[in-house]
């Protein structure tokens, strides 16, 4: 079963409707290579039908994040990407000067994880995650952060 058929499944085990464009949400969204906003889904779907706003496509993957399927996550100056779990935990850093995305080692958060849960019994949600910094290379023209 592909990766779009098994977020379908899912939602309509939990009592879901699943319309026709719902269908092409998530298939849109399952497909993207990496991260998605819910603009790059509303282009993808409209390249098959006209019948669909966008507020369609913020519900769909807001339900999505909300069933524990997907993850969104802000890197910065709102933007907001979502991505299925398919893609597995990570972290982004995210340069608030020059706009540079890095991938980050996601085991760093895991320490993180385990003092928020001892210290404030607060079980945080590491899976997805952005990090707001300055890069190296932008400290390295200005000097500072």
């Amino acid at each position: 079963m592909s990766h779009c058929h098994t977020l379908i499944d899912a939602l309509r085990q939990r009592g879901h409707r699943i319309t026709p464009q719902r269908e092409m949400i998530i298939e849109a969204l399952a497909h993207a290579e990496g991260h998605a906003s819910a603009e790059d889904v509303f282009a993808e779907v409209q390249n098959r039908t006209r019948y669909l706003n966008i507020a369609t496509v913020y519900r769909t993957l807001d339900l999505l994040v909300a069933s524990g399927l997907a993850s969104r996550v802000d890197l910065w100056d709102g933007c907001v990407v979502y991505t299925t779990h398919q893609h597995g935990p990570h972290a982004h850093l995210v340069c608030r000067r020059c706009g540079e995305i890095f991938n980050a080692d996601h085991s760093l958060l895991e320490s993180l994880g385990n003092q928020l849960q001892s210290q404030y019994q607060f079980a945080a949600d590491l899976e997805h995650v952005s990090i707001i910094g300055v890069c190296a290379e932008c400290r390295s023209t200005s000097g500072s952060l």
